[in-house]
């Protein structure tokens, strides 16, 4: 067997590469907040999410004495075939459900699935573990009523970036309650140690997100908050997306080799000339990764 970045990029995806990197030279290039202001600047600063056609339902919903909004899209056809339970991303202290609607809808409509995006609360109002127990709540009311809601069983969970963490950690979660309704989960360039105690943690340690996020945890290797240190055995298959050019693909690749060595079906796909967050962008690249992603749940439907 072979190791190397090289030989585990697709090679139908080169000719797209030049395409990527015209893109990314005519952007310009910004980092996260670094400090509580420069936080407010960027909240002040973010364009309303477009909304989609038909809109989001918007919902509360509850379980075991929490609360949480949800903004579900279903087929407009067609019954829902199965639920995906979309995180958001943003550093853990930006935006939020309704930014993703667009693409929320298109996903109901290509997949005849509903999709419901939890607005969990954000850092550094609402520190951690406020947004993974948001996460844990959805995922439950899914698990619960996803039948009688939708007419669907299927549960998947995809996450995009602190989602893609956030989703790690409610399958952890439910995997420690014995809530065995999620079949899947697509995890998008995640964050996976969060204490700065692996080579692949430390190329972040000093993004305001962690203090924001972690707050007064007095360990951030804690499995909840870092889900590299986790015990992975006895989770669903996941397929993991992650840039070559993204600043987190060794914790990608490192969070990859520990769910493949706990047992997990894990397919990581890296994707040529691409950073952090590509597959919001307008790319031929990130088309190409997120019809891999629709690929992936039509046939990773969650057992009965």
């Amino acid at each position: 067997m072979r190791l190397g970045t090289a030989t585990m990029v697709d090679r139908r995806l080169l000719p797209l590469v030049e395409a990527s990197r015209a893109f990314y030279a005519s952007r310009v290039g910004s980092r996260g907040p670094r400090s509580p202001e420069d936080l407010r600047v960027a909240r002040a600063g973010l364009a309303a999410p477009v909304p989609s056609r038909p809109p989001a339902v918007e919902e509360l919903v509850g379980v075991r004495g929490r609360r949480v909004p949800l903004r579900i899209h279903t087929p407009v056809d067609r019954p829902a075939a199965g639920v995906v339970l979309d995180i958001h991303g943003g550093g853990f202290y930006l935006g939020c459900a309704a930014g993703g609607d667009v693409r929320n809808r298109e996903l109901a409509d290509a997949l005849g699935v509903a999709v419901a995006s939890v607005d969990y609360r954000l850092s550094p109002e609402h520190p951690w573990p406020a947004a993974p127990e948001d996460c844990e709540t959805a995922a439950l009311w899914l698990a619960e009523h996803a039948a009688d809601r939708f007419g669907a069983t299927r549960l998947a969970i995809v996450g995009f970036s602190a989602g893609a963490t956030l989703a790690a950690t409610t399958l952890l979660r439910l995997r420690d309650q014995g809530v065995g309704a999620v079949g899947t989960a697509v995890l998008q360039f995640g964050t996976y140690d969060l204490s700065a105690r692996t080579p692949a943690g430390r190329l972040v340690r000093d993004e305001y997100f962690l203090e924001a996020y972690a707050g007064g945890a007095p360990d951030r290797t804690h499995p909840d908050l870092s889900p590299i240190f986790a015990d992975l055995t006895g989770l669903p298959p996941v397929l993991m997306v992650v840039g070559d050019e993204d600043i987190l693909l060794e914790d990608n690749l490192a969070m990859a080799a520990r769910l493949s060595a706990a047992g997990v079906d894990v397919d990581l796909r890296l994707y040529p000339g691409s950073p952090h967050g590509f597959t919001a962008h307008p790319t031929p690249m990130a088309r190409a990764a997120l019809d891999d992603v629709e690929a992936w749940l039509q046939s990773h439907p969650a057992p009965p």
